[in-house]
């Protein structure tokens, strides 16, 4: 092929274009459509554009009869594609931004076009859509607080001597040239419009758009460090979550249909099932929720570890998807990477507040012992381990604001910024609450061995040579261990709980005495049975797989 993708446009890319078009807007069958996005469209990157750019949309509009949405469409695919294996650069991000600011304004004002045809758009690409359109604004929210850090700290390791590099320099010009590039605030309405526009829309294509982009909203809100705003933001979702949906494969040739509650849709969108509990589980954690925490990872952690690392899941991606096996294992890299991650924050909740153990299964607490049984050591021989945890764990948290790009540049230069400021200050946002763990630790050991004891006893195993001195560390490891719990199953307000304790301890103070007296454990014997029947097994397993030679 020439070195230009429009120079000549393939036979099998143009029909791919035919089909697809026909898919999304006309005859709408949802398994031509699988097939399409999740088959013949690798298979075609990989033939002809593996390490290069698709066709531009206007060598191939004659295809879809020059629909602008489709071509809009088409456009942000190919471009997801070429972001995903070049190294993007300036311009590159913000021809990103226009292709989405593009492409979201025409499905907005289609919405209110009573003479178009809706379109239908798989689940799946529904979801990647708007997880692309999150991750390429977090992508050049740290681009651009990496340029503007890199000027200002040339200009004071220089005494304001030299020029800045030319790459550096070009850099600050296109974006102080486009200032109002992936800002915010406008990044922000597109979500909260599409989730409000498919809210009142009976098309399917609507409607999945904004059940995702409330995923999505959530994801960002938690990326922005407001953990109030992500919970908040999957209430659209959960407030309709039982809604029964007739799929689009009811138009199916064979006459059948599926229906799914709006939950069991988003949930069926792996990677869209896992952004929620993930970001979710980390707004809770930083509320000090543990409890709530420990719930929504346990559960997605056990999912996991039955579906996906069993083999099941992706037996069935490859013969849904027909994925090569390099694909298969970026994916399973990728969601092992993740696996990890949330083993790390239940290691954390585990540690910090033991009373969510039981909420946790057996399976998965062996997983959090193999892996981080060294940190916890480290905690309690007085080390730091919480922050290399939450570090490990954390999602990249992204400052929004927009820099001077002239005063970086200016003899004097700027204000020296770090493109971590705001992943540091949630890091140290999260050690400020675990600050008093250690001493709370080591009360609540002493505690457990009596029913009663003296404060200025217990003042002195404490190291606290004063009653006054001790008194308010008493108070406060009961008021940071009370918090609010979810106790109505399926709520759509996740802010909404009971307030209650996360301490497995009750103690009170009376005539100068701690009197203690330890919450009732409750026995799972659930968990045991469970545990002997995954063993079973796996004994079977390795029965079957000797060889016996008569």
């Amino acid at each position: 092929m020439a070195s230009d993708p429009d120079s000549c446009i393939p036979g099998p890319l143009k029909d791919f274009v035919f089909d697809l078009h026909d898919c999304v807007c006309t005859s709408q069958i949802h398994s031509e459509q699988v097939t399409l996005y999740s088959g013949t469209f690798r298979e075609l990157t990989s033939k002809y554009f593996a390490q290069g750019p698709w066709p531009s949309p206007q060598s191939i509009a004659s295809e879809c009869s020059n629909d602008t949405l489709f071509l809009a469409l088409y456009k942000e695919l190919t471009h997801r594609h070429l972001h995903s294996v070049s190294r993007p650069q300036v311009q590159d991000r913000i021809d990103g931004w226009h292709v989405y600011r593009n492409l979201f304004d025409l499905i907005l004002a289609s919405s209110e076009d009573a003479s178009r045809k809706p379109f239908y758009l798989l689940p799946e690409w529904c979801f990647d859509i708007l997880h692309e359109f999150v991750y390429q604004f977090q992508g050049f929210c740290q681009f651009r607080t990496s340029n503007y850090a890199n000027a200002c700290k040339h200009k004071e390791k220089s005494n304001a001597s030299k020029e800045l590099p030319n790459h550096l320099k070009d850099a600050l010009d296109v974006l102080g040239q486009n200032r109002d590039a992936w800002a915010v605030e406008t990044v922000l309405f597109y979500l909260h419009r599409l989730v409000n526009v498919g809210s009142n829309n009976k098309s399917l294509g609507f409607r999945y758009l904004a059940h995702f982009a409330t995923v999505t909203l959530a994801r960002l809100e938690c990326l922005l460090g407001d953990y109030h705003a992500s919970l908040e933001a999957l209430t659209p979702l959960l407030e309709v979550s039982n809604e029964t949906i007739l799929t689009i494969e009811s138009l199916e040739e064979d006459g059948s249909s599926k229906k799914f509650t709006t939950l069991e849709l988003v949930q069926s969108v792996f990677a869209a099932r896992l952004s929620m509990s993930y970001h979710s589980a980390v707004s809770y954690l930083m509320l000090r929720r543990y409890k709530d925490a420990a719930r929504v990872l346990s559960e997605q952690c056990v999912y996991m570890q039955r579906s996906l690392f069993s083999g099941a899941y992706l037996r069935q991606q490859n013969s849904h998807n027909r994925k090569s096996k390099d694909s298969s294992n970026n994916f399973m890299e990728q969601y092992q990477k993740l696996f990890d991650r949330m083993v790390a924050l239940l290691a954390i909740l585990v540690h910090a507040c033991p009373y969510t153990v039981p909420t946790v299964t057996d399976s998965i607490l062996r997983v959090v012992r193999e892996k981080h049984g060294k940190q916890w050591n480290k905690i309690e021989a007085g080390e730091e381990g919480y922050e290399d945890l939450f570090i490990f764990a954390c999602p990249k948290f992204i400052c929004p604001a927009v820099p001077d790009y002239a005063q970086a540049q200016q003899s004097t230069g700027g204000a020296v910024a770090s493109p971590q400021d705001s992943y540091k200050l949630q890091v140290k946002h999260f050690m400020n609450e675990m600050a008093a763990q250690p001493s709370f630790r080591k009360l609540r050991s002493y505690m457990k061995l009596y029913t009663s004891i003296s404060v200025s006893k217990l003042a002195a195993f404490n190291d606290v040579p004063q009653e006054d001195e001790f008194l308010p560390l008493l108070l406060s490891y009961k008021h940071k261990m009370r918090q609010l719990e979810q106790t109505i199953e399926g709520s759509p307000k996740l802010l909404d709980g009971t307030l209650g304790t996360a301490l497995d301890i009750h103690y009170y103070i009376h005539n100068d005495m701690v009197h203690v007296d330890e919450a009732e454990k409750q026995r799972g014997f659930e968990n045991y049975f469970l545990a002997q029947i995954h063993q079973n097994e796996e004994v079977r397993k390795d029965v079957e797989g000797i060889s016996i030679k008569i």
